[in-house]
């Protein structure tokens, strides 16, 4: 019976190899042999592959993010410009034009940069409490660009003697406007400020996301649902062309909506992936803030 269970194959080693070697070293029975150590060098390059096709990935899309908002920019600029007869602040039509082009700039582009700014890898090694700052600045300037936008439609709607908020568009963008202006305040008094408490971070954060993701959601929808009903109003029943010939300015918008629906999805993608999350903050970065200032201890959110 003896006999039979020391020819029997050792059973396999599955736990101590995925370890890092800090951890077994800090095993005092575990032994230091040299086939251990190969076995762990062999184990070690597939996650050596993996955190590098993460990498690889993840700078893929934030290419693709950044190239996919110039392209929504200059699609919006072309058509304001080109088709709609470019811009004024004269209660005119030509001020309205300002309107799409403020919203697509404020509650897209720089709303979705803004919201993977923490997933940039290197921005990672680094003391977070920049990087929160910059984050906060590229929303106010969003939040900025959209209040003004909406200045310029309803300062045209008013001289035009036309009614405000009647539409689903215009719903659904003054939703998305009202939980983006209270989304930065709370995030301003809840992450920024020092005397904000730990536990009220803690809180706060899931919501923030959450919230984040929503407002990205309902800009979308309101962009897509405005670009149809300013087509509607410019190719209106009877005129020549008809949105149904698609002409050049119709096929121009209606790429501006297919680009806007694929930057909010990559953006929600990046969000998304937790292996592109921002990880805590080591000892040594925790110290660094600490010393920097004692208040600011909670940087890892």
């Amino acid at each position: 019976m003896w006999q039979a269970d020391a020819g029997a194959p050792p059973p396999p080693r599955d736990c101590f190899p995925l370890r890092p070697p800090s951890s077994r070293a800090a095993c005092g029975s575990e032994p230091s042999g040299e086939p251990e150590k190969h076995e762990v060098r062999a184990n070690s390059a597939p996650t050596t592959l993996c955190r590098m096709w993460s990498i690889v990935s993840f700078y893929t899309c934030y290419v693709l993010c950044v190239g996919l908002s110039l392209a929504c920019m200059v699609c919006v600029s072309l058509w304001s410009s080109q088709w709609r007869g470019g811009f004024a602040w004269d209660a005119s039509a030509l001020q309205f034009n300002w309107h799409p082009v403020l919203m697509v700039a404020g509650l897209i582009v720089l709303y979705g940069n803004g919201a993977v700014l923490y997933r940039v890898p290197l921005t990672w090694g680094q003391n977070k409490l920049p990087w929160k700052l910059l984050h906060a600045a590229v929303m106010l300037l969003a939040l900025i660009l959209s209040v003004v936008g909406l200045c310029a439609v309803f300062d045209f709607h008013n001289a035009q003697n036309t009614p405000n908020l009647y539409s689903v568009h215009s719903w659904v963008g003054i939703i998305a406007m009202a939980l983006f202006a209270m989304q930065w305040a709370a995030g301003a008094a809840g992450f920024l400020l020092p005397c904000s408490p730990t536990p009220l971070r803690a809180l706060l954060k899931p919501v923030h996301v959450w919230v984040g993701g929503t407002i990205l959601c309902l800009s979308i929808a309101a962009c897509i649902s405005g670009i149809n009903e300013k087509l509607l109003f410019v190719f209106k029943n009877g005129a020549s062309p008809t949105y149904a010939d698609l002409p050049a300015e119709a096929m121009l918008a209606n790429v501006l909506g297919v680009l806007i629906v694929a930057f909010g999805l990559v953006v929600l993608m990046i969000l998304s992936n937790r292996e592109w999350q921002r990880p805590d903050c080591t000892p040594a970065d925790m110290a660094y803030s600490v010393r920097i200032n004692p208040l600011v201890q909670e940087e890892n959110e």
